[in-house]
């Protein structure tokens, strides 16, 4: 009677197994993509420092980090256009 109530648990141990081993790709491209979000936040936060001397300001903020992320260096060039248009 007491391995019976270890059954529930193998089956979802081995349906855990199965979902990652289906959504193997799709997880790793989350992955890649909150790497390059925590990196883009760390950049920002870079630019938050070294900008605040030059004048120009970009917030540390998920916002901003997802475009980042998603775009790359075109990305934050296009943060500090948007910036420049809404500061004129």
């Amino acid at each position: 009677m007491e391995q019976l109530g270890v059954l529930p648990y193998v089956l979802l141990g081995v349906g855990v197994l199965c979902g990652l081993i289906f959504f193997h790709r799709a997880l790793r491209k989350l992955l890649h993509f909150l790497l390059r979000m925590a990196a883009s936040l760390g950049i920002l936060a870079l630019f938050s420092s070294v900008g605040s001397a030059i004048g120009v300001t970009l917030g540390v903020n998920f916002l901003n980090a997802f475009v980042m992320a998603l775009l790359g260096a075109p990305g934050f060039g296009l943060l500090l256009m948007v910036r420049w248009a809404f500061l004129q």
